[in-house]
């Protein structure tokens, strides 16, 4: 069976693997985070599979007795790499549990090569099965961490994590869909177009960001550093209110029908919830985003902070550790103060002693400073 335009699959294929891997490689770069160091590597071992389309022109030819042990090597450290730098960009680190399940699947990679190299199994079906599983599943799991965690949701960006699913759901169906003649080069070409969209939404995931207008930089709060309050009224009496001054970034719970009238035009709101996703309001400008999308939250503020805005005012820190607990509650608004920090910005959060236990409102008290 002969699909139009299936003499550019290969290419198309090749073309999006490199893609893909530049896009993820810049990303490691600009945050130095070792989450996407590892995605990084993974795609450059997906970018040189053992493919006859991508060797041949590189005058790259393997022997066809160690092909059947060769050709699964790479779904085994591609699909670790990609598993651990989804932990890494899901948790922010690995602990020991993580550890356990990567030595697991290390070790089980290590025997199935080693039954490979056996002659054990009695047909490239068998062969194939647990390579395709551990590949296939880890484009999953890794395309499912993106589009809950880290993507913004919205086309073309959804493409990189939506592409990289189904991408992985084709891996799963290949031991038995690769010997189905008819199905083949169906099965080809739709790989190929998964590609692409995985590298068309990463492309605008790295490269073209949403990116929050610029401010003028004039009335700027001329007060830095970072500063803890026990309530909203307590911060307003001190620095005024917050969501009125140009150039304040906003994180809230609040009702916006009551918020929207008392916005200031260049004040930045993300408005934390589960009802609903993406851009509310133009000017000013308000996104509605899942308590459950720090990484996201922590990229937005980051890029309005380039943008000129100077003043960070969180005031939904119970409802982001009630979703995302205490410790990842955390290390986001730790983050985002040395972030606003960095940029020589305020960053004021408010906190309800209340809900904390001492040992965690030391912790707090200890980075931000208490203005009375």
């Amino acid at each position: 069976m002969s699909i139009p335009g299936s003499a550019f699959i290969p290419y198309l294929n090749f073309i999006s693997r490199w893609v893909l891997f530049i896009a993820v490689t810049y990303k490691a770069y600009e945050t130095r985070e070792k989450g996407w160091l590892l995605i990084s590597a993974a795609s450059l071992i997906d970018a040189l599979d053992i493919e006859s389309y991508i060797l041949d022109p590189l005058g790259i030819h393997i022997n066809p007795q160690a092909y059947v042990i060769a050709a699964k090597i790479p779904n085994f450290f591609f699909g670790i790499l990609m598993i651990w730098g989804a932990f890494h960009l899901r948790y922010g680190d690995t602990d020991f549990k993580h550890t356990v399940y990567i030595s697991i699947l290390a070790i089980a990679s290590y025997i199935w090569l080693f039954l490979l190299a056996t002659d054990v199994f009695k047909s490239p079906t068998q062969e194939s099965l647990f390579p395709s599983l551990v590949l296939g599943s880890s484009l999953i799991y890794f395309g499912c961490v993106l589009r809950k965690y880290i993507v913004y949701p919205k086309i073309p960006e959804s493409l990189f994590p939506c592409g990289l699913i189904f991408l992985g759901i084709l891996n799963l169906t290949y031991p038995v869909t690769r010997f189905i003649e008819w199905f083949a080069p169906i099965g080809f070409f739709l790989g190929g177009i998964f590609r692409l969209m995985a590298a068309i939404g990463a492309v605008k995931f790295v490269f073209y960001p949403v990116t929050p207008v610029k401010v003028n930089k004039d009335n700027l709060p001329s007060q830095k550093g970072a500063f803890l309050f026990p309530f909203r009224e307590s911060a307003f009496k001190k620095l005024g209110k917050l969501w009125k001054i140009p150039g304040t970034v906003v994180i809230t719970r609040e009702d916006l029908r009551t918020l929207k009238s008392s916005l200031n035009p260049e004040t930045l709101v993300f408005w934390i919830t589960r009802a609903k996703e993406g851009k509310l309001e133009e000017k000013p400008q308000i996104y509605a985003i899942s308590p459950t999308k720090m990484e996201i939250l922590t990229d937005l503020i980051a890029r309005a902070l380039t943008q000129g805005y100077k003043m960070v005012y969180v005031e939904a820190f119970e409802y982001l550790m009630l979703e995302n607990g205490f410790e990842n509650t955390l290390k986001f608004i730790l983050n985002l103060k040395d972030r606003v920090i960095a940029e020589g910005g305020t960053l004021v959060l408010v906190v309800n002693p209340d809900v904390l236990n001492e040992k965690q409102l030391r912790i707090i008290e200890r980075e931000f400073e208490k203005l009375s």
